[in-house]
Parts: structure tokens; C-alpha cells; sequence
């Protein structure tokens, strides 16, 4: 009998097993050169698929030796121009040339070669997916039932991690270290089962890294030169977790529910998010809603009915495209990680899909500068409005985006009011961080709660403390300012979280730096609120003006801002106008008076229209 498979029958491994078991016992085996230039291009690529096909050959070269078959190569290796038509077929139909050449029976694992070569008269067995019962696979035996990883690296002891999310430790598994050897006979054990398995499919191969999911295994294989040896990680679930089994069960399925908005799940590595978001999905879909996943790799352990969407080649923002045809009542994103994972995500949101992303943050901030790197500031309160903070596999705390309009509680010495996020802890119900624009750069301030007053014995200790601490802090100002500055800084704190800071005047712009950007740094290191002003303004007397107009108002100015102040309208939305001339609109303060900038455009063009005499009007809306 003569056989000739190809690429994909040789990757899979099988026609070895068909000869020990004697079904192709001595059989006259044709390998055509197209498969061995095939193999030999995948291994040089670092994938892993190339080097499991070789150990094939090898395999079936040792048994020629021994004499159990037959073994030739024939043909000849494909030309430059037909490896650039791989993708077309090329290469398949020299090697369905050399099955018709001499007569063989044609065998494959490709259903589309198998299809091609009946309609071409050949005799093909195509190599279905195995259905049932697999022997367990070597990399098992480093398993038990509270293994939730086991890492295996060549020269290496095998080591794994046991426990729980709450509590995990890295366990030796052996004394012996692992040899090259026994590292690719496990992968290549690994491949054939991923080719074979209804349920195993290769997620990623690229040079030296090859990702496979095997059930709910999900294993990595790294070779030289990705890594510095070979190595095999494989994790999987330690148990199944329902939303019933987390503390805050009740507030989870409120939020989840109630909104179908934008929610966020983040926590740090390992702290259970994924985990979070299978219960969450399954939740949902027990509720009877139409539930899909956006994964690369795909990493949830979720139930049939719900299908698992990776990357569309190679992009999520084609996946997003294809799902918003398919209209899902919920899509969970599972790690958000390069910029097109956000702007996919704020694109499916603002189109109207109840989205879940998953997003790796130490802190909560840190999830929320994620997005605003790269979703603009007044629309994130549409992408997102709930935050689960997982550590430890817990929720540990559940927050609301709220919107406001106010002043930010971290500059208590400004004066006018700017569009505020609000990050209310929904067990407290206390305002936990604000997120607001200061001079071209987002700002996420934690608020500091007023501590309540201590004992009158205590009084003196705590006053103490107090300046002990606001001490501190403009120690740390000075030597922040410092750098952009050989003058003295002048550091004056009126409040816990804000201080004013004078410097030299020449120094201002660098301090501030380019839209903000040195100041605002600063303000997010330390957590405070810095209003950096020139020394100038403590030398020279700040000159006031003040012109009454009809109506009740007036216009007051000095050298830094203009205010209109208009106390019966004190905190109302009002129009003003310029004769019949709509001007701008804004808010009155809950003192009174609207301040702007006197730099600014709109402030400019008050005083011109002043200058001019010309009617100036506030109008409420």
C-alpha cells in the first residue's frame, strides 16, 4: 500500500499510531518535499506546530530503520513564487500532485484539501477530530485537584501554584529538573491533542510562543528565541464559582442588572477578575439574555450558549463590528489592554451595548486613567458608570460614576465651578475620588473625609499631628517645585489637600509645564490640589475695578480675572448678551458671581463690548 499524507496529517500525528497499531504496517510512506519545506518554514518561524511535524518525520524515519515501512521523499521543494501563493493553494496541489503521480491513497486532516482531492479522483481518509476518550495527558500527572497552575522550564525543577485566590502558594512538585527532552515530547503531546479534540484549538502561534486551550486548560509553550529555554505554563480553574458565592452578591446583580450600562471589573493580576466575569456571564444568561465574549486568547469558562468571540483578524474593533450586527444584550471584554480594546470598548458602549470590561488596575484610579488616556473626558460617564474592585477573589468594593458640576473639593481656593466625575462607594455612600480637567490635564483626586473632631483631651495632640502632617506635605512640595525652579518656593497650605505656591516668575511656565502637564503630575503624586503663582503677586498691590450696570449687576475686575456679579441670580444657569447679542452662557456661583480668567477669550471680549459701551444683559434661562 502506498500513502501519501500531507502538512496537516503529518502535524496531527497520527500516522505513526496507524502503523504501530498496524493498519499501515508496511506500507510504502510518500512524503513529498513541499511537506518537509513546510515543517522546516513553520520551525524556523519559533512555531510550534513546525517542530511537532518534524518529530513526526523523525519518528517515521526510525521505523524505516527498523523496517516496519517503507519511507521516501520525492518531488521537488516549492519555488519562491509558489510559497508566496501558499495561502491560494499552491503548495496543496503540489502535494496532491505526487498522491495522483503514483497511485496512492491521499491522506489528510484539511476537510478543504479532502474535498479538493475527491473532486480531483483520489483516494482520500481524512482524519476527523477524535471523538471520546483521551488518555491523559503527561503534563497531568503535575496536576491535583488544587493545582490552579504548573510551571515546567527546562534545567528547572517543575514548581506549581496551589490554593485558592484567597490564598495561594508555589509548590516543587519535584526535586529532578525537567530536560529539553521530556519538555517537547509533552508538547508535541500537547499539539496533536489540540488537533484532535473537539474542544482543543491552537489560540496564538508565533515565533518561539505557541498558546493552546485543551478544555478549560489553558496552556503556553515558549521556545528560544522568545525565551531563554523551553517552557511549558499551563493554568486552569481551581472550581467553579457562582455569583451567589461572593459577599456582595445582592449589589453585584443590582448594578449589573438595574443599569446594563458600562461596568468595569478591575483588580490586580491573579486577583480573580476573570473569574468574577465567567459568574457574571453565566448570571446573566440564566436570566434569559443574550450573552457573547470578546477574547484573545479566549480565557472564560462559560456555558455553550454562550459564544466566545476572539480577535477578527487580528482586530477587536472588527469583532466589535461584527457583534453590534449580531445585537447582544450584554458583550463582557475580557482584558482590556492596547488602545483599539478601549476605543472598541467606548464605541460598542456609546452605540448602545451593555458592555462588561475587564481591565487590569492596582487601584481603582489606576483603572480609570486607563480610559481616560484614550476616552475623552466628557463622555466617560456614558462608557462607564460602575467599577468592581476585585483583590483577594473577592469584590472588595463596588463604585458609581456620578456627573456634577461643582468645585472640585481638591482646589478649595479656586473659585469657579468646572464639570466633576463623581466616584461614589456605593456600601458608604461617600464620594471617594474626584476626576476633573485642570489646565489641559485629567485629575483623579482622592477626597479626603473631615475627620471628626477629637476629645478635648486629645485636642492639643491631634492640632500637633495635623501641622506634623501639612509640614511633611510642603516638604514635599518644595522639593517637587524645586526642580523647575533655583528660587525659594513658597509653600502655603490652606487646606489639607491644597496648597498655593509661589515662585520666581521666570520659572512659572516651566513649572506648570506644557498644557499642565508638570503641575498636574505633581498634583497626582502627592494628592493635592497646587495653585503655582509668581512671587510678583506678594509685592505688587492687586488693582481692582468695578463698573455698575442696569439691572442689578455688576462687572468687577482685577489683574488676573473678571467677575459678574449677579446675586439675585445666585446658582442659576444664565444667559448674557451684548445688546441683542447672545454672549455666553454659565453658572452663578452659590456667592453670587461668575469668574473667568481675564486672559481669557470670553473675558476679552467683555471688556471689549465694555470699552465700546455697550449694553451688557444676564438673562436667566
Amino acid at each position: 500500500m502506498k500513502i501519501v499524507p500531507d502538512t496537516s496529517a503529518v502535524i496531527d500525528g497520527r500516522i505513526t499510531q496507524m502503523i504501530k497499531t498496524g493498519e499501515y504496517k508496511s506500507a510504502i510512506v510518500i512524503i513529498p518535499e513541499a511537506v518537509v519545506a513546510e515543517l522546516e518554514a513553520q520551525a524556523n518561524q519559533g512555531r510550534e506546530i513546525g517542530f511537532s511535524g518534524l518529530t513526526e518525520l523523525q519518528d517515521l524515519s526510525r521505523m524505516a530503520k527498523e523496517g516496519t515501512i517503507e519511507l521516501r521523499f520525492v518531488g521537488e521543494r516549492p519555488s519562491l513564487d509558489q510559497v508566496k501563493l501558499a495561502s491560494g493553494g499552491e503548495i496543496d496541489a503540489l502535494i496532491r500532485n505526487v498522491a495522483i503521480e503514483h497511485e496512492a491513497q491521499f491522506i489528510t486532516s484539511d476537510v478543504v484539501q479532502a474535498e479538493v482531492a475527491r473532486a480531483k479522483g483520489l483516494d482520500v481518509t481524512y482524519l476527523k477530530p477524535q471523538i471520546g476518550d483521551f488518555a491523559p495527558l503527561a503534563i497531568d500527572q503535575f496536576f491535583d485537584e488544587h493545582t490552579m497552575a504548573v510551571y515546567l522550564k527546562e534545567r528547572m525543577p517543575p514548581v506549581a501554584k496551589k490554593g485558592t485566590l484567597k490564598e495561594v502558594r508555589l509548590v516543587t512538585i519535584r526535586d529532578a529538573p525537567l530536560s529539553e527532552h521530556e519538555l517537547k515530547a509533552m508538547a508535541q503531546e500537547i499539539l496533536e491533542r489540540a488537533k484532535r479534540d473537539p474542544d482543543g484549538f491552537i489560540e496564538l502561534e508565533k515565533r518561539g510562543v505557541t498558546v493552546i486551550q485543551i478544555g478549560s486548560l489553558r496552556i503556553a509553550i515558549a521556545r528560544r528565541p522568545f525565551s531563554d529555554g523551553m517552557e511549558i505554563s499551563a493554568v486552569r480553574p481551581v472550581g467553579k464559582v457562582t455569583l451567589e458565592d461572593y459577599g456582595k452578591a445582592a449589589l453585584i446583580k443590582k448594578r449589573v442588572i438595574a443599569d446594563r450600562r458600562g461596568l468595569l471589573i478591575a483588580g490586580p493580576p491573579g486577583s480573580g477578575k476573570t473569574t468574577l466575569a465567567q459568574s457574571i456571564a453565566t448570571f446573566l444568561s440564566d436570566q434569559g439574555l443574550v450573552v457573547k465574549t470578546m477574547e484573545a486568547p479566549r480565557d472564560l469558562q462559560v456555558p455553550d450558549q454562550i459564544t466566545q468571540y476572539t480577535s477578527l483578524e487580528g482586530s477587536m474593533q472588527s469583532t466589535g463590528d461584527v457583534l453590534m450586527l449580531v445585537r447582544p444584550d450584554f458583550v463582557i471584554f475580557d482584558e482590556l489592554r492596547k488602545n483599539e480594546d478601549f476605543t472598541t470598548f467606548a464605541d460598542m458602549r456609546l452605540a448602545g451595548v451593555s458592555m462588561i470590561g475587564v481591565v487590569h488596575a492596582l487601584e481603582v484610579q489606576d483603572a480609570l486613567q486607563r480610559f481616560l488616556e484614550r476616552v475623552a473626558f466628557g463622555v466617560l460617564i456614558q462608557v462607564v458608570n460602575t467599577i468592581f474592585f476585585v483583590t483577594d477573589g473577592e469584590v472588595s468594593q463596588v463604585y458609581e460614576l456620578q456627573f456634577g458640576i461643582q468645585v472640585p473639593s481638591g482646589m478649595a481656593g479656586e473659585t469657579h465651578q468646572r464639570p466633576v466625575i463623581l466616584v461614589r462607594n456605593q456600601e458608604t455612600a461617600t464620594i471617594e475620588f474626584e476626576v476633573y480637567r485642570h489646565e489641559g490635564e485629567t485629575i483623579v483626586m482622592p477626597v479626603k473625609e473631615e475627620e471628626p473632631r477629637p476629645a478635648p483631651a486629645g485636642a492639643g495632640a491631634a492640632r500637633s499631628e495635623e501641622r506634623l502632617s501639612r509640614k511633611l506635605l510642603e516638604k514635599e512640595i518644595q522639593r517637587e517645585i524645586g526642580r523647575y525652579t533655583a528660587g525659594f518656593v513658597d509653600v502655603r497650605m490652606i487646606s489639607d489637600n491644597k496648597a498655593v505656591v509661589y515662585i520666581e516668575d521666570k520659572d512659572v511656565p516651566a513649572a506648570i509645564g506644557k498644557g499642565g502637564k508638570n503641575v498636574s503630575g505633581i498634583v497626582n503624586k502627592l494628592s493635592v490640589g497646587i495653585d503655582i503663582r509668581p512671587r510678583s503677586e506678594l509685592e505688587k498691590p492687586v488693582s481692582e475695578e468695578e463698573v455698575q450696570l442696569e439691572g442689578g449687576f455688576r462687572i468687577r475686575t482685577d489683574r488676573k480675572q473678571l467677575s459678574i456679579v449677579a446675586t439675585e441670580h445666585r446658582g442659576k444657569i444664565v444667559d448674557l448678551f451684548a445688546g441683542k447679542e447672545y454672549l455666553f452662557t454659565a453658572t452663578v456661583g452659590e456667592d453670587g458671581e461668575i469668574r473667568l480668567a481675564r486672559n481669557s477669550t470670553i473675558a476679552q471680549e467683555m471688556m471689549r463690548r465694555l470699552n465700546n459701551k455697550e449694553s451688557i444683559r444676564v438673562k436667566p434661562v
